[in-house]
């Protein structure tokens, strides 16, 4: 290790134990050096002699916002959605929690050949849908050929697996056997696996209804009863903005080493809380048994700790990111409006003016005041917790107004007698930056956001909105101008930022396409075509040392060019009732990567 990272390093440990009492133990991976396949090495939660559990019992966890969109993981485009479909539906594959290797999941095993480009899947025996129909090699093939090939739902699958704009061959071989050909080798592709996989006589008749019947299908209102799922847990009830009921599969494939079918516990509950604030309550009152702990509460609940039912788990940095983006959108609706005010376009597309934001912005005070220290300052699109993380620019740039007043000036800004920003043309420059209302954390950024950048005379009127509705600003309607927001990721594969970075994908947000605009690349900018092409080389190339090149390139692009504009990495720390068996919670699956082993004790 550097010099300069053992010193980043003891920083920010010491910073961080010193907020929190010196108390709380770091159960940070390690990874080995320019290994082919990387590993995580857990310090703290390493794999633990499993005990046998015993029916019974409900495990209470919670949402903010208005709850799901959806409960059709294949059309789900955010994170609560995604994460409850997810609970019904399983994939042929999951990340291994302790090593970060894949390992089979819905599938009993799985071979790649000589060529790097066939892979040959062999499922479990005896799985069965809840409805008691056989879970076969055609449900595989379905999903692959139709679902995710034709683009139903959300895109992101298909975009995070196309090479040279192709899918990869998926054909059932027998009832157990599905073989996947890859065009080329393709390094993220076994990975890839873990995509839900649907019942094809349950999803058939509604794909061939077309798009927006698809859309629409196992939506909030859909009757429980009318689920077919392969999941570990089935939807039981739903109640609009109070909570989310899960109910054991008893026809689960997983048993314990007794034989007895797994998950131990009966339900799984979903509270619906609009704020942070209300979760907290909600813990503290014994309704809930999971808390995610946020910087300005870790200090208050580590104290308490000792004296209450609950203990907590630190599991190091965050695997996302939380950032700003401006809109970028130069084009113009089907009615011939553009999506951005074309004065703000100007603002939004110069390289100088996003500059000039990152750089006012003050990151410490914000890892300070907000996360009371709990995190660090983050200024790469890899999160520090990556291990293709760019150790270049992990230290990023020190806030410097001076600097972003000459930027601004190089652009032709400037100021009137009251300080106010003006551009070239003599317009105020004034603009709506929005994050999720519900999330406190957020919302304090926002403010400071908005503080920091008056300094420089900028009016912001932040607007904290409604979850859904930010979502569908962002990914349907494209009115917007900027915003904070956050996006999960991998530590391992950066190839799961695809449908992000490129300039097709549906997570493209600060130049998104959708419909007819997807034909329209005229627009593209050159570092955004640069992306495409390096994410293309890096997914097809196997050797770890050289993918690192590659991906140390597009943190490069995205550290000179702003489209997001990276603010901070907090701590990954809950409080969790200490009344459960079989909880073992590590950096890379959380707390709850074995739920259907957890029991009440």
């Amino acid at each position: 290790m550097k010099t300069k990272d053992i010193i980043f390093f003891i920083v920010l440990v010491g910073l961080v134990l010193f907020i929190i009492g010196n108390v709380l133990h770091i159960d940070r991976p390690t990874v080995k050096e320019n290994q082919p396949a990387p590993s995580f090495n857990m310090q703290v939660a390493k794999k633990f002699k499993k005990e046998t559990g015993k029916y019974g019992g409900t495990l209470y966890n919670s949402t903010i916002g208005e709850g799901p969109k959806t409960f059709n993981p294949w059309n789900a485009k955010d994170n609560t959605s995604a994460e409850m479909g997810g609970l019904m539906f399983d994939g042929l594959v999951t990340t291994d929690a302790y090593t970060g290797q894949v390992k089979p999941l819905i599938a009993e095993s799985f071979k790649v050949d000589k060529t790097g480009t066939v892979y040959t899947v062999k499922l479990r025996k005896n799985l069965k849908w809840s409805d008691g129909k056989p879970i076969t090699s055609a449900d595989v093939a379905f999903t692959w050929n139709k679902i995710i090939a034709e683009g139903y739902g959300n895109t992101s699958a298909r975009d995070n697996v196309l090479i040279d704009e192709k899918m990869p061959q998926v054909r059932a071989i027998d009832k157990l056997t599905v073989q996947f050909i890859t065009p080329k080798p393709f390094a993220p592709f076994l990975r890839q696996l873990s995509q839900s996989i649907a019942p094809k006589h349950v999803f058939e008749p509604i794909v061939k209804k077309g798009k927006a019947e698809f859309d629409a299908f196992y939506g909030v209102t859909t009757p429980a009863k009318d689920f077919v799922t392969s999941g570990m847990f089935r939807l039981e009830k739903y109640i609009p903005a109070q909570r989310v009921v899960f109910t054991r599969n008893p026809n689960y494939y997983k048993f314990d080493v007794k034989g007895q079918r797994l998950p131990y516990l009966d339900k799984y509950i979903f509270y619906i809380v609009g704020d942070i604030n209300n979760q907290v309550l909600k813990f503290e009152s014994g309704q809930l048994d999971i808390l995610p702990l946020s910087g300005g509460n870790v200090a208050r609940f580590k104290e308490l700790e000792k004296r209450s039912d609950y203990k907590i788990y630190n599991l190091g940095p965050d695997t996302g990111t939380m950032f700003m983006s401006f809109n970028l959108n130069r084009r113009k609706d089907k009615e011939g409006k553009y999506y951005v005010d074309p004065v703000k376009q100007q603002w939004f597309n110069d390289k100088n003016f996003r500059e000039a934001v990152n750089i006012a912005i003050d990151r410490e005070s914000i890892v300070m005041n907000i996360l009371r220290g709990v995190g660090a300052p983050l200024y790469t699109a890899e999160s520090l917790s990556s291990i293709f993380l760019n150790e270049k620019l992990k230290n990023g740039k020190s806030r410097n107004l001076e600097k972003a007043k000459e930027l601004l000036k190089g652009s032709g800004f400037m100021w009137n007698a009251k300080g106010q920003l003006l551009d070239k043309g003599g317009n105020p420059v004034v603009f709506t930056l929005i994050t999720n209302a519900g999330n406190t954390e957020r919302e304090s950024i926002g403010v400071m956001i908005k503080q920091d950048l008056e300094e420089l005379g900028m009016k912001v009127n932040f607007k904290p909105i409604e979850f859904n509705v930010l979502v569908g600003k962002i990914s349907d309607s494209f009115d917007w101008e900027a915003v904070i927001i956050g996006l999960t990721g991998s530590p391992l594969e950066p190839h799961s930022g695809r449908n992000v970075w490129s300039s097709t994908g549906a997570l493209h947000m600060f130049n998104q396409r959708k419909g007819k605009d997807l034909e329209i690349m005229a627009d593209l900018r050159p570092w955004e075509k640069e992306l495409d092409i390096i994410y293309e080389k890096g997914a097809t190339t196997l050797d770890f040392d050289k993918r690192k090149q590659y991906y140390d390139k597009y943190q490069e692009i995205v550290y000179e060019y702003n489209p997001f504009i990276y603010i901070y990495s907090g701590l990954m720390v809950y409080a969790v009732r200490d009344k459960f068996g079989n909880l073992n919670p590590t950096p890379l699956g959380g707390v709850l990567h074995n739920l259907e082993e957890i029991y009440v004790k």
